[in-house]
């Protein structure tokens, strides 16, 4: 998700910023060492912080429907605030401050990256990417202790957050939907359940009744025999 921020900020920067231009664009810690080496104009877009927006934290499972059946049930997304701290190198702060006035002239223009510049796999979801460039940032968070950190010099500088859709796997798999009317089977099953019979048995043959065994006659039936009385 991170990579494709990046590239995504890339294309946009260069589309809409630079205007063609033979700018350089890293995203490097903007430490002494690494701006000493520095020898063509470059826009750096550092990513320094990373965080959960809470205000948008969802919980439980979404439903995912196709033609009114529920075809997969995944988590809702998570969105996470990626902090870019963006600066110019040229030679002269003339030259940085004409390219920090079209960096914030093209964040400005736009409150979220276009779609056709979101890069995979942001391309492949509904959520949009909102942007915000130069707002205050929260208490906690001081440009100029993100500077001290770096051991570099505090220089003029954009802070740049991108709000970037996480969306986790599939987490429960579904049975297939019912395409067929339902079916409902009675048994009868031998017992008290059993439903008595008010007729009179056939007679059993010779051989498997004996010669002892007595012939069904009028009485009180129970459980579909008739019991004789004495």
């Amino acid at each position: 998700m991170i990579h494709a921020v990046d590239e995504s900020i890339r294309a946009l920067v260069r589309r809409d910023a630079l205007n063609g231009t033979d700018v350089e664009i890293v995203f490097e810690a903007p430490t002494k060492d690494w701006s000493a080496k520095r020898t063509t104009p470059t826009v750096d877009i550092y990513l320094y912080d990373i965080r959960e927006d809470l205000r948008l934290l969802q919980y439980g499972l979404v439903d995912e429907r196709q033609d009114g059946l529920v075809t997969q049930r995944v988590r809702p997304p998570r969105r996470f605030k990626l902090s870019y701290l963006v600066t110019a190198w040229t030679q002269r702060p003339e030259d940085e401050h004409h390219l920090l006035s079209a960096l914030l002239g093209c964040f400005v223009l736009h409150d979220h990256i276009p779609t056709e510049l979101l890069a995979s796999p942001l391309d492949q979801l509904t959520q949009s990417v909102p942007v915000t460039i130069a707002q205050p940032p929260p208490q906690d968070r001081a440009l100029s202790d993100v500077w001290s950190a770096l051991g570099g010099e505090l220089k003029p500088s954009l802070d740049l957050v991108v709000v970037a859709p996480w969306v986790p796997a599939v987490d429960d798999d579904i049975a297939p939907p019912v395409t067929e009317e339902p079916k409902v089977t009675f048994s009868r099953f031998g017992g008290i359940g059993e439903e008595t019979v008010m007729r009179r048995s056939k007679p059993k043959p010779a051989e498997a009744a004996g010669p002892s065994a007595p012939e069904p006659g009028p009485g009180r039936i129970v459980r579909g025999r008739a019991k004789r009385r004495s």
